[in-house]
């Protein structure tokens, strides 16, 4: 199963990243997500699965995190700005020690923490927005006796002018 990963995106999703994550089974979004963005999403898989981030709308309907059943085990998705970046994972591991992995954003980096279970993955931002370097996103393929995670990062956008 095909997972594709982003997170802050602030009303903006890098087309390059729409273009790549176009027919992923699950297109997951942790978070600070801003206008149009969803409809911009939509098309690219049957099953969207957002997460309320701090600068959401109030009243966006989108839950605080969300748990995914996937072969090999649970992806329990957050935006992450609940807690420190000092505690973060720790605190991540410890709300959810069930699952296989956390999907989090809030940071802008891109963070694979596969050292101890359940990982704590940081897909970056997926727009314009403190991308740090480029935009990106993780795509995980869940298998029902492995998980892979693999970063896709893209040159940073540059400004059309007129």
């Amino acid at each position: 199963m095909r997972i594709a990963l982003i997170a802050d995106t602030h009303g903006m999703l890098d087309t390059r990243i729409a273009e790549a994550v176009a027919g992923a089974d699950v297109l997951v979004h942790a978070g600070d997500v801003g206008n149009d963005v969803v409809a911009a999403m939509t098309p690219l898989s049957e099953r969207l699965v957002i997460v309320h981030g701090n600068n959401d709308p109030q009243d966006s309907g989108w839950p605080q995190s969300e748990t995914l059943d996937l072969p090999g085990g649970q992806l329990v998705v957050i935006h992450g700005h609940q807690w420190p970046a000092k505690t973060r994972h720790r605190k991540l591991r410890e709300q959810f020690p069930d699952a296989g992995a956390v999907v989090c954003g809030h940071s802008h980096r891109r963070v694979i923490d596969q050292d101890v279970e359940p990982w704590v993955l940081n897909p970056g931002a997926a727009g314009r927005t403190r991308a740090y370097g480029g935009p990106g996103w993780l795509e995980l393929i869940a298998g029902t006796d492995e998980w892979q995670v693999r970063g896709h990062d893209l040159a940073p956008m540059k400004n059309k002018r007129r």
